[in-house]
């Protein structure tokens, strides 16, 4: 959660966020590369336990009320996405553009596993499996046709930023299409097995540095071979050997490829085995973002475009320039923003702003029994 900040502060605050890939090898630096790069983590991680979190919400549950809950839930973040997580990106009232992107994911997500939860256990796994390791398949007949696959395959598989018109004055762009999504939340709801209570720690955890291992050499086997799992492969760049590595760590994440899965679960599943037991105000800091993780992301995209709307009139900009011509965030120019080590500054900002505030909000939660607090 504090890592997915900094990369929203970047899309608000960088100067080159609008003009130019932090992830284009010709004109990137490694500062900037890994600034992106890291957040790779986000989404899968963050998609990974939500399915965790529904294996373990159902051990108190049975299976008809977890499924009812979770396409319900599902339902209401398809919402939330829609007119709220979309108003916090472009302050635009009149809703011209719709931006679907994780939270849209994982509302579909959640749906789909909720149809899911009501087969036996096996056909979630098989279905993860298969989805992961055999979704790069569509990359071939989407390569053939250059893209042009229409509107279905677009939000099911291959859209990213594809406009949807939704009339005259209003579109809805795909950024997260949500098949290959749907199949980490499955496996994540599957490792939630190797949480149960019955699950000794230190076998736990041998399991999960296992497991993570052996998917993180998955992946630079994958990678190494730069055939399938990937719809951009590596090369060796004029940069030199640094750029190649980099080229190397630049996997496909819209939609999340079976290398990029591979990248970021596995090193993630090696950390979480580390950290289960950790304690400490260290620790406790963090875990207060993880406790209130809804909250925190809805109040975080609002907190930074309102930093980005100060820094809009601050540096100058006037009344006639909050709607840009080619950016659907008002207060945003294409060409406005900072150098990166102000992106750094507003990002550690935000979280030292939220902090408080995703305790006192992990403290009402603690202390109420009311039942919207669990979609929250």
């Amino acid at each position: 959660m504090v890592i997915m900040a900094l990369d929203h502060a970047r899309d608000f605050f960088h100067n080159q966020a609008f003009t130019d890939d932090p992830t284009n090898m010709a004109t990137t630096t490694p500062w900037l590369f890994f600034t992106r790069w890291i957040t790779h983590f986000c989404a899968p991680v963050f998609v990974f336990l939500s399915g965790m979190s529904a294996f373990l919400m159902g051990q108190r549950r049975t299976k008809t009320q977890l499924s009812k809950f979770l396409i319900t839930r599902g339902l209401w973040l398809v919402f939330v996405e829609l007119f709220i997580i979309t108003l916090g990106w472009t302050f635009n009232p009149l809703y011209n553009v719709f931006i679907l992107q994780v939270i849209w994911a994982i509302g579909i997500s959640m749906i789909i596993l909720g149809l899911l939860v009501l087969c036996p256990f096996p056909v979630i796994f098989i279905y993860g499996v298969i989805v992961v390791f055999g979704h790069n398949l569509l990359d071939y007949p989407e390569a053939a046709r250059n893209g042009e696959v229409g509107l279905w395959w677009n939000i099911v598989h291959h859209g990213f930023f594809y406009p949807i018109s939704l009339g005259k004055n209003h579109i809805a762009l795909i950024i997260y299409a949500f098949l290959p999504w749907s199949d980490i939340m499955a496996l994540g709801y599957c490792f939630g097995v190797l949480f149960k209570k019955n699950v000794p720690f230190e076998e736990r955890r041998k399991l999960l540095i296992t497991l993570g291992v052996v998917v993180t050499i998955l992946f630079i086997i994958l990678r190494f071979i730069n055939t399938y799992g990937d719809p951009h492969p590596w090369s060796h760049q004029p940069g030199g050997a640094v750029y190649t590595f980099l080229s190397f760590l630049n996997t496909n994440k819209y939609p999340p490829s079976l290398m990029y899965i591979s990248m970021t679960l596995g090193p993630a599943v090696i950390f979480l085995a580390i950290i289960e037991k950790l304690q400490g105000r260290f620790a406790n800091f963090f875990i207060t973002y993880g406790r209130v993780p809804f909250f925190y992301y809805v109040l975080h995209l609002f907190i930074i475009h309102i930093f980005c709307m100060i820094a809009f009139f601050a540096s100058g900009y006037g009344v006639n320039e909050i709607v840009p011509r080619d950016v659907p965030f008002f207060f945003r120019p294409r060409t406005f923003g900072f150098e990166l080590w102000v992106v750094y500054c507003v990002w550690i900002a935000i979280v030292i702003i939220l902090y408080p505030l995703c305790r006192w909000y992990n403290r009402y939660k603690a202390t109420r029994s009311h039942w919207w607090l669990s979609y929250t």
